[in-house]
């Protein structure tokens, strides 16, 4: 397991999320995106989870609500990197990921894509 602050970590997800294509990016739509340094008991293999209601389920009478979420974990990411580069792969992985799910995009075809 690699060492790294969580101010760096988030540093990693912050330059993930400005690595997004601008013509994706601007179609992100309420969305709000968090680092936590431990998933959910029930999985702590988790690396990132999307917690929302994806584009492509919205429908006219979508509003008011308040935004999706994308949160990465920061712990069980360090914990299968051995090295800083390897953690800036698996962090760009898994917010390419959790956006896909934004766009409606499931887990299979994710990982069919190499994003699993």
């Amino acid at each position: 397991m690699i060492e790294m602050s969580r101010v760096d970590f988030e540093g990693l997800v912050a330059q993930a999320l400005d690595e997004v294509p601008e013509e994706l990016a601007a179609l992100i739509d309420n969305v709000a995106v968090f680092v936590e340094d431990e998933p959910p008991a029930s999985d702590p293999d988790l690396l990132g989870i999307y917690e929302g209601i994806p584009l492509t389920e919205r429908g006219h009478d979508y509003g008011g609500v308040l935004p999706d979420r994308i949160t990465i974990y920061r712990n069980p990411t360090l914990a299968i990197c051995e090295e800083v580069d390897d953690v800036v792969d698996e962090v760009n992985i898994t917010v390419v990921h959790e956006i896909a799910h934004h766009f409606g995009i499931d887990d299979a075809r994710l990982h069919e894509l190499g994003y699993g």
